[in-house]
């Protein structure tokens, strides 16, 4: 029996609720702890009396459309209309699901791999539909002939993926790539790819398969994580003109278009700044000097990390003596005013886990180490 209450909503919104009411430090919710670029801000400010005012196109500001196609034609010859801006990735992916069910028979299920980030399993449930869960292997590996049996036994009809994962940093290799998308076209079910943390890679960018437009992915990405600006809610999808036309219909319904004066000052800054290059660059780096210090420091508390190569979070086992994630959580957060999500959130399995946000100034990290190690010592 649990010690407390545990919220019947998100447990991200609630554990960050607590720091926003109560005080302490938030390393729950994936929220930047640092100013999105000066550049950017400057652009911002100046576009206030421009006539910017109104709705955008639903299909998305065209100049941002382009610098996306800029930044894309490393890997494909894309075009403006392959791409969508929507009010965050989180609408995208919800555009594409609802999208999906008008072409899908009525009783399918949804996969996503476990531990799940709660977007992918909640949807789902939304709109009264089935989940499942996959679990990797204890080494972080695909089990796909494992998988094939669930698809098949689940009448599986689309599958998420993210890389690099959230909660688990890890990344998909191409060979998993070409496995699961050879797959998909023999087992008949699509692919949401969300790689909004592409770009927030430790050492090696994490593969992504957009060499060519593939009826059976629908790829999503938002900018919300990588400059610094979730409270603008702009994100984007790809999809293949196959289905395109019908999701930009139910984009006019459900979000009609993303802020107009945002959209433009994105596309003013990429096209000034090499899509951001020189800030990116620093995140990532303020991201792995977060991962570096803070990953021994659980070690030497107890705590076990799997392998992570990129992304916005820790993924943790907690210490042998801790056996319940929200327990532990509400504890941690009630004696220390440090917050951290359970990680019974993202699977019923994984409640000897918990997901820490390494996105924050240097100072809260260290002020978060020092917390923990009062609580666990």
């Amino acid at each position: 029996m649990n010690k407390y209450t545990k919220p019947t909503g998100s447990y991200i919104s609630y554990m960050s609720n607590l720091v926003k009411e109560n005080g302490g430090i938030n390393l729950a919710q994936g929220i930047p702890g640092f100013m999105p670029p000066k550049e950017l801000l400057d652009i911002l400010a100046s576009l206030a009396y421009e006539p910017v005012h109104q709705y955008a196109p639903g299909t998305g500001n065209k100049s941002l459309k382009e610098e996306l196609v800029k930044h894309y034609s490393e890997q494909c010859n894309f075009a403006t209309e392959d791409f969508l801006i929507t009010n965050g990735g989180t609408e995208a992916i919800t555009i594409i699901y609802t999208y999906l069910m008008s072409i899908l028979p009525e009783n399918f299920t949804t996969l996503a791999f476990s531990p799940v980030y709660e977007v992918y399993n909640n949807i789902p449930y939304i709109y009264n539909k089935k989940f499942t869960s996959f679990s990797f292997e204890s080494d972080g590996s695909i089990d796909f002939c494992a998988f094939r049996k669930c698809i098949k036994k689940n009448n599986v009809k689309i599958v998420f993926i993210n890389t690099p994962g959230n909660p688990y940093g890890r990344f998909w290799t191409k060979e998993e790539f070409d496995t699961i998308i050879k797959m998909a076209h023999e087992e008949n079910f699509y692919i949401i790819l969300d790689a909004v943390y592409n770009e927030l890679y430790f050492n090696e960018k994490p593969f992504i398969p957009t060499n060519k437009l593939d009826k059976k992915i629908f790829y999503t990405n938002s900018f919300s994580k990588l400059l610094s600006v979730t409270g603008w809610r702009i994100g984007y999808l790809i999809a293949s003109n196959e289905h395109m036309k019908k999701i930009q219909q139910i984009h006019d319904y459900i979000g009609l278009c993303s802020p107009s004066i945002l959209q433009e000052a994105l596309a003013r800054y990429l096209k000034i700044s090499n899509f951001g290059y020189s800030y990116i660059n620093e995140l990532r780096t303020k991201l792995h000097n977060s991962f570096n210090i803070l990953k021994p420091e659980l070690e030497q508390l107890g705590f076990e990390i799997p392998e992570t190569k990129g992304g916005y979070f820790i993924w943790a086992k907690l210490p042998k003596q801790y056996s319940d994630s929200f327990d532990f959580a509400m504890e941690l957060y009630e004696k220390e005013k440090l917050a951290v999500i359970p990680g019974v959130h993202f699977s019923k399995d994984c409640n000897n886990y918990i997901r820490i946000n390494i996105a924050r100034d240097i100072t809260d990290i260290n002020n978060a180490i020092e917390r923990l190690r009062a609580f666990c010592l």
